[in-house]
């Protein structure tokens, strides 16, 4: 019988296992022409699967590494990103690029939120989430982006001071 963390342990193998196996016969079954999914689709899941696994390590082993969430937010992120330009093209990373940074800051973010609430992460979270946004903004609009960036900055600042000011009244 299998107690405590090892049992975590090896239900992680355990589901490595099955993903692999699972990946392994759709294969198989594009190869004999079952089905028409190639290596060109699943590749993405390559960075999915391990990006699950760091997420759902932490929440199964009763979040006591929160450093899990870091490459889980980030492999899930970009395996996400690989996906959608393995299904719709990769002349789309020249717009999409910014998620390369917004992997990073998920990945805090989700130690920030389900972790150590250190408001100190908050700060890389906001640069990289921020640029982030602006680079994809700018990326997928056509229109002026100091016409929306500016609007949009004003917007974000209003919440934060909101929810500061909110929390203020909680405490005080």
């Amino acid at each position: 019988m299998i107690i405590g963390g090892d049992f975590m342990q090896n239900r992680g193998v355990l589901i490595l296992g099955l993903i692999l196996i699972v990946v392994g016969i759709l294969g198989l079954l594009s190869g004999f022409g079952v089905l028409s999914v190639g290596w060109g689709q699943i590749w993405p899941l390559f960075l999915v699967i391990p990006g699950l696994l760091f997420e759902f390590g932490f929440f199964l082993n009763g979040r006591r590494d929160p450093g899990l969430l870091v490459p889980g937010g980030i492999l899930l992120t970009y395996g996400i990103l690989f996906a959608f330009c393995s299904a719709y093209g990769f002349s789309w990373m020249g717009k999409l690029w910014p998620f390369f940074l917004l992997g990073p800051a998920i990945g805090i973010f989700q130690i920030y939120l389900f972790g150590t609430h250190d408001k100190s992460l908050l700060i890389p979270v906001g640069i990289l989430g921020g640029l982030s946004l602006i680079f994809l903004l700018a990326n997928l609009t056509t229109m002026d982006i100091g016409s929306i960036l500016f609007p949009v900055i004003l917007i974000i600042v209003g919440i934060v001071i909101l929810l500061h000011a909110r929390r203020e009244d909680k405490n005080g």
